[in-house]
């Protein structure tokens, strides 16, 4: 449904997607996100929500890494939809040598630049201010391991994961995680794509695919 005439459209790009998701409602007030594991355990940053901002829970993200652990340190990673920055940073905390945080918010972003300068850890992260597949277009250094967990009314997930996969972007035997509603199928994935891990938490499902070469 388009947001602005109530006419069977649907946004047609993924930075379209995402401003809308984020454009209504906007939230003055702090919340709080607290890292789980790694050289920052239990440190809490705050931020202040935004309309599609949901940063991935607690249970999750101790599981995601836990799944992650034998691969994690020393990788490169992406966060296509940052968000709070609770993937990138969580992942930065457990040894990942670099993270890129993508998202299309210009004051999203600027809470994870004081994130990462109140961590000190400003050289091993980059903010990407633009759409996901506009990060895809630009970037061309090989990544390790993705999170895509875009705003859930969007229902856009699969179609990512196949913008990704024809990137260039990943590199041999990369990790790629999708977070969405349990309720989204994610179909049409690549062929060269394999689930490794899934799990539902409530109303959410997450994966983690194993990319072959």
């Amino acid at each position: 449904m388009d947001f602005r005439s109530g006419k069977n459209r649907y946004p047609t790009t993924f930075e379209q997607s995402e401003e809308m998701a984020r454009s209504k409602n906007k939230q003055p007030r702090q919340s709080e996100l607290r890292i789980v594991g790694g050289k920052w355990r239990s440190r809490k940053l705050s931020f202040t929500p935004a309309e599609g901002l949901r940063p991935t829970s607690d249970r999750i993200r101790e599981t995601l890494f836990n799944w992650l652990a034998p691969t994690i340190i020393g990788a490169r990673c992406a966060d296509l939809f940052a968000g709070s920055g609770a993937l990138g940073l969580e992942a930065m905390s457990r040894g990942a040598a670099h993270c890129d945080f993508v998202d299309t918010s210009k004051s999203v972003q600027q809470q994870i630049l004081r994130h990462l300068e109140t961590l000190g850890a400003k050289s091993q992260g980059h903010c990407f201010t633009g759409s996901a597949q506009n990060y895809l277009n630009a970037e061309k250094a090989p990544v390790d391991i993705v999170f895509i967990d875009p705003p859930f009314a969007l229902g856009i997930a699969a179609s990512v994961c196949r913008s990704l996969s024809s990137s260039g972007l990943l590199a041999r035997e990369a990790w790629v995680y999708v977070e969405t509603p349990k309720a989204e199928e994610l179909s049409e994935l690549p062929t060269n794509w394999s689930l490794y891990r899934h799990k539902v938490a409530g109303d959410v499902a997450y994966r983690l695919y194993r990319v072959a070469p």
